[in-house]
């Protein structure tokens, strides 16, 4: 039998907790033409459950190329480690905007290999940065 989808007031707590933004990109939904999901940080398929804390807001993107890795490699130092977990992590601890405002870098092993797996410098969140920096609306 199919595991229920989670319920709407989850859905929209975790819309809520993440201001509207992806949770790795910090894409801004109100700015999408497609729509935001709601990810299960740790997979199901990897014991991961629908607990608020195991859910985060992620745009179509993200959501795509994370699917269910919890790990990737540091292309720095070539070692696996954990992706990017935003109930655990701190961004700016992880993370940093380059002084335009267009690239997020990561500053860490789990920063850089975040960036690198989700490609989190797509060309499109790029553009629309530029466009958002410029009417003070980056970062969010």
């Amino acid at each position: 039998m199919a595991k229920p989808s989670l319920s709407s007031s989850q859905k929209q707590a975790v819309a809520e907790r993440a201001s509207g933004c992806c949770e790795y990109c910090l894409y801004q939904a109100k700015y999408s033409p497609d729509p935001f999901s709601i990810e299960h940080i740790i997979p199901r398929s990897k014991g991961g459950n629908d607990n608020l804390e195991n859910l985060a807001l992620a745009c179509q993107g993200c959501n795509n190329r994370k699917y269910v890795q919890t790990e990737a490699y540091d292309p720095v130092t070539g070692r696996m480690v954990s992706l990017y977990n935003p109930r655990q992590h701190q961004w700016q601890a992880h993370f940093v905007w380059s002084p335009d405002l267009t690239l997020m870098l990561g500053i860490t092993p789990i920063g850089r290999a975040t960036v690198d797996k989700l490609a989190l410098n797509r060309e499109g969140i790029i553009n629309l940065r530029k466009v958002l920096a410029a009417t003070g609306k980056h970062p969010p």
